[in-house]
Order: structure tokens, then sequence, then C-alpha cells
């Protein structure tokens, strides 16, 4: 795939004009947006998603437009699980709900940071050692086992990071504002406003350690695995509000997504094995193994995030009558 420096250049500079008009327009003033708000953001973000994943298909070939739209989803899928922490972070340290959005905002542009760092560094790896496909897919295979185990997202949002800086930070209970510090009782301290944004970035940096791997199985292009990574963290905190109680009807989102990982996962050895000889295998000699299409990827990616869906949403109606009666 051929793309230009002005390609990169407008690439990046549309990214950058979409960020400074979520942060100074949008998020100029904190606030619970509404229902039709936050539906009409979030269809522009989507609708420039798919447009772009056309405009791909129609200058680079539909080779590469199948694999932008898989990335694509496979991306979003992840962040919306991303967005349970998220629900569990709001609720463990009790974020006004005026102040959510721009805690959303702060949790979005770390991960965009924290996954442009883990792309560069794997457009690196991939282009000196073949071979860290099979440690990608080995990955992938081990997250997808932890999250088919994870039946319920763990309610406490204090990790190891979170409790250092309780332990060693004077940090206070109280808010004000947005700010990262207050006085109380004369004394100057932090407000719960740092530690979440150590919570937020800590999660950021675990969920860029799944997400870069899975869509590295699904296109080695560096700029498609950007631009998929960031039309899906467009309008992520929209949908945190739209959705709202819905997320936690999603009971079955970790299962689905454990298999699209695991799914990506094989089809990441197989690419290894395909571009490597192995001494113990044929004698050292090349071996035929089959690739998995990026379309077939696609469909079963689609596939299993409709099932996943539709199963949940069944599940949680069906649990609610039992439990009328």
């Amino acid at each position: 795939m051929n793309v230009s420096t002005l390609e990169w250049s407008i690439t990046l500079g549309v990214t950058i004009a979409v960020l400074l008009f979520d942060v100074v327009v949008i998020g100029r003033r904190p606030h619970e947006p509404t229902t039709r708000e936050t539906a009409g953001y979030l269809a522009v973000y989507i609708s420039l998603a798919v447009a772009f994943g056309i405009w791909v298909w129609q200058f680079h070939g539909g080779q590469y437009g199948v694999e932008y739209f898989a990335g694509w989803l496979t991306e979003y899928s992840l962040s919306v699980d991303n967005l349970f922490i998220f629900l569990i972070i709001m609720a463990s340290f009790k974020v006004p709900r005026i102040l959510q959005q721009e805690v959303l905002l702060i949790g979005i542009i770390l991960a965009l940071i924290f996954r442009g760092v883990f792309i560069a560094l794997g457009a690196v790896a991939i282009s000196q050692f073949s071979w860290i496909f099979y440690l990608f897919g080995a990955f992938l295979v081990y997250t997808a086992a932890k999250l088919m185990r994870d039946t319920e997202h763990d309610d406490d949002a204090e990790n190891s990071m979170v409790r250092f800086a309780r332990k060693y930070l004077k940090a206070s209970d109280q808010w004000d504002g947005s700010r990262l510090h207050t006085v109380v009782n004369g004394k100057r301290v932090l407000t719960p406003m740092i530690l979440v944004i150590i919570a937020l970035g800590t999660t950021d940096l675990l969920f860029a350690l799944d997400s870069i791997p899975a869509i590295y199985g699904l296109t080695q292009e560096p700029y498609l695995v950007f631009t998929a990574n960031v039309f899906a963290l467009m309008g992520l905190r929209q949908l945190y509000f739209l959705l709202g109680d819905l997320l936690k009807r999603l009971v079955y989102l970790s299962q689905g997504l454990a298999f699209i990982l695991a799914f990506i996962g094989v089809k990441l050895v197989l690419h290894a094995l395909h571009e490597n000889t192995l001494p113990f295998v044929n004698g050292g000699a090349p071996v035929h193994v089959p690739q998995i299409p990026t379309l077939l990827s696609l469909a079963v990616i689609i596939v299993t995030l409709v099932v996943t869906t539709v199963a949940s949403l069944y599940r949680t109606r069906a649990d609610s009558k039992a439990g009328k009666h």
C-alpha cells in the first residue's frame, strides 16, 4: 500500500482537527450531554469512519478496504469493552456526572497516545523480525483465554498504580471541579481527578497491549492500523452516555471478544508459519500453510459481534422476566 507523505499529513491534520473540535467546542463546558446530542455526534463519527473505509476501498483497492473495516470493527469492539472499565472507574471514584465528559476525553487522548506508540513499535518489530507474529499470536490466544474466564468485570478500579498514588501522594476524596489539586483545612492536596487519570492511563496501556497485536493480525499496513484505531476511539465518549445501562446488558461481550482474539491469534500463527521455515518441520524446507483470507476474517468478526449482542440482550431480558416472577 503506497501512502504518500501528503496523505499521511492530511490524515494527521484531520485527526488533530477533530480532537481539537472535541476539546474546544464540545468539551468547552463540562455537562451531562442529552441523548439527542450524543446520538448526533456519534452518527457523525461513525459516518466518517465508514466514509474513510469506502475511500480506502476506492483509491487503494478492495483488499485494503476489507482490512480497514475488519480492523476498525475489531478495535471498536475492544473500545466498547474498555467502556466497562471506564464505568467502573467512574463509579469507584464517584466522578460527578457533570465531569464525566471531561474525564472520558482524558481517557481517550491517553488511549490515542499509547496506541500510537505501540503502532510505531509494532511496525518496526514486524519489519525487522517476521517471527514476531508467533509472539503476537500466542499473546492474543493467552488474552482470549483470560477473557473467556472473565464472566464479570472486577468492580474495583484500585489497581496497584492507584494504590501507590494513594499511599505516597497527598490525595483527598474531595472534588473541586476538574482541578488536580485543592485546599483542604488550609493544606494543598490532590483531588481524586489525579487518581482517575492514573487509573485511566494504566487501563489504556493494558488495552493497547491487546488491541495492537489484534489489528496487526488483520493488516500489516501502519496507515490502516493507525486510522482504524483513531476512528474506533472517535465518538467513544458519546457512546458511553448513549448506551448507559445497555453496556451492562452486554453480558457475553467478553466471550465474543475472546473468540475474535483467539481467531486472530491463530491467523497470526498461520501467517508466521507461512513466512518462516522451521528446522523441526519438514526438515527445514518451506511448508505450504493455508492462510485465512481477510474477507473471511471480516465475516467472522461481524457474525461473532451480532451473535454476541443478540445472545446478551436475550439473556438479560430472560433474567429480567424471571426476576419479576
